[in-house]
């Protein structure tokens, strides 16, 4: 297990000047947000590219993943969704689709994505699930011919919120480019136990976020600020062999995300020390 943070905490910094605070506290891998301030596509030419390379590589880092999941370039956090007007989902298959062909030129490996969107107030379920399972089918050819994996991040509140509703999708798609983002603080939110599931869904986690949380409300929580049983989650990780990136997601905390990224460090390297 290897230790990320993401650059969404960091919007009022440059992404390059984020990258090099992220790694003087001892990450060492960064996830990048492809959005703006940062990484949008469009916006994200071939000079800027290069120099995010050669910025990670200076700092002795990795990618972790790429951050595909908000959209402010075009919308909100959530919108354009998977499942609003058929405008918008055309825009969000496009973004996910110019993000995965962004993680091919920067040598990242997976990209993460909302689970689907916010339900209208009266909407038929089942219609909407087979509406995102058509766009993950549409996404999920390009990540093949990329080489890059597509990983949906179960939320609170959207379209696919927990670990049943996940594996459902994930049959309907039936595509091995299309896996999950494991973020542990949302599972927790659902009233699930993170460290249950690892076991449960081990076949399909390429990529954990990590954020602690209190009293099952999703709000994102400095790790150690919450509840949240970080040593058994990470526990179940040895039990099943993985050994890819957890990535602290703090987005909340644009403020001071140097201090919270150092605080962060401090007590996951003490509870993944405790453990050896």
């Amino acid at each position: 297990m290897k230790l990320a943070f993401s650059t969404n905490a960091f919007k009022r910094y440059s992404l390059y000047d984020s990258i090099k605070e992220i790694a003087k506290i001892g990450y060492s891998g960064v996830e990048i947000l492809c959005d703006t301030p940062h990484a949008y596509p469009p916006d994200f030419e071939d000079g800027k590219v290069n120099l995010l390379k050669e910025t990670v590589a200076s700092c002795g880092l990795q990618i972790s993943n790429l951050n595909a999941f908000t959209f402010y370039a075009m919308g909100d956090v959530y919108h354009p969704s998977w499942i609003d007007d058929e405008y918008s989902r055309q825009a969000r298959i496009q973004h996910t689709i110019n993000c995965i062909r962004l993680a091919g030129k920067v040598g990242a490996k997976n990209l993460s994505t909302e689970p689907g969107g916010p339900l209208p107030a009266s909407s038929d379920r089942r219609l909407l699930q087979r509406i995102f399972v058509e766009g993950l089918k549409a996404a999920a050819k390009v990540a093949e011919k990329e080489g890059i994996v597509l990983l949906v991040e179960p939320e609170p509140g959207l379209l696919i919120e927990n670990s049943g509703q996940f594996k459902e999708i994930i049959d309907e798609v039936s595509s091995d480019w299309v896996k999950l983002n494991f973020d542990i603080s949302h599972f927790y939110c659902v009233n699930e136990d993170p460290a249950k599931l690892v076991y449960e869904l081990s076949d399909y986690i390429v990529h954990f976020h990590l954020a602690d949380i209190s009293n099952r409300v999703h709000n994102h929580l400095v790790p150690g600020r919450g509840e949240i049983d970080f040593k058994a989650v990470f526990s179940a990780m040895n039990d099943v062999g993985y050994s890819g990136f957890v990535t602290v997601e703090l987005y909340p905390y644009q403020d001071n995300p140097v201090q919270v990224a150092r605080e962060a460090y401090s007590h996951l390297c003490k509870i993944i020390e405790s453990m050896r």
